[in-house]
């Protein structure tokens, strides 16, 4: 784990936030939401590892089919910024787009399965 904690922000900079997390390696996903809003994500962190440093009240809370994960984004701009995962909600990921001087095209990355955890089947 990294020592450092790194910057990050929405687009319109009204969520700031630091977190402590190595930015690789980092991970997509395909379930129907990652798929759609495309972000490149961090490796998992505990929830204590983040800290949002301003701008709290304009999050805004998504969560869709099991409702476990919690997608969270800027309701002014509508950025993606980190969610708790649904494999284990102990855990966090960051949008690595909005770490200060991360460079998202330069790394590589694996997919992860989210799809086959996205469907639930009627008891």
């Amino acid at each position: 784990m990294s020592s450092e904690k790194l910057k990050g922000s929405c687009h319109c900079g009204t969520v700031k936030f630091e977190v402590q997390t190595p930015v690789t390696p980092a991970m997509r996903c395909n379930c129907s939401l990652c798929r759609r809003k495309g972000a490149l994500m961090s490796p998992s962190f505990a929830a204590d590892a983040l800290e949002i440093t301003s701008g709290k009240e304009a999050l805004t809370l998504y969560q869709f089919n099991t409702k476990v994960a919690k997608h969270y984004f800027c309701k002014h701009c509508g950025i993606y910024t980190f969610h708790q995962t649904r494999t284990n909600p102990t855990l966090w990921r960051v949008n690595l787009g909005c770490i200060e001087g991360v460079d998202v095209y330069a790394l590589e990355s694996s997919v992860g399965d989210g799809a086959s955890l996205s469907v639930v089947e009627a008891a």
